[in-house]
């Protein structure tokens, strides 16, 4: 069974064109494979191709403003699928949704992301949009999404 890898067209194309000005928040949750997946062969492990997507990458995050601001390690599930586990939990922080579309288009991360692809089993890539001074649980639920 093949998991979620890779951005979905329609799914960026609507993320790309909101209208949602500053910071965006991306949490990350990846599942490594065990002996990374290249086309061309070439021999690694899950952890080292991601460690090389990390190496790359990196440069192209700094030079827009994106920056890891949280990492954590996967315990448990406690509502959601029992059988799902990831392998790296981390949030992402860009400027805006331009700095992170910015990234994606950029060919240095494009190649990047060849690593990536041959390093995660599965993903998800949850955007959010931070508030600032949220406190207490449902503070700010003025507004549902369809």
């Amino acid at each position: 069974m093949s998991g979620h890898v890779d951005l979905v067209r329609e799914q960026f194309f609507a993320f790309r064109d909101s209208q949602h000005q500053g910071a965006v928040h991306l949490l990350n949750l990846i599942r490594l494979r065990e002996r990374a997946d290249y086309p061309d062969g070439h021999e690694a492990t899950g952890v080292e191709a991601y460690q090389t997507y990390g190496r790359m990458s990196e440069p192209v995050l700094a030079r827009v403003g994106g920056k890891i601001i949280w990492e954590g390690q996967f315990d448990s599930m406690l509502i959601g699928p029992g059988t799902e586990n990831w392998d790296l939990c981390f949030v992402a922080e860009y400027p805006s949704v331009q700095a992170f579309v910015e990234v994606i288009r950029d060919p240095a991360y494009r190649e990047a992301a060849a690593h990536r692809k041959a390093a995660a089993e599965d993903s998800r890539l949850v955007a959010l949009h931070p508030r600032p001074g949220a406190t207490r649980f449902g503070q700010f639920l003025t507004t549902r999404r369809a």
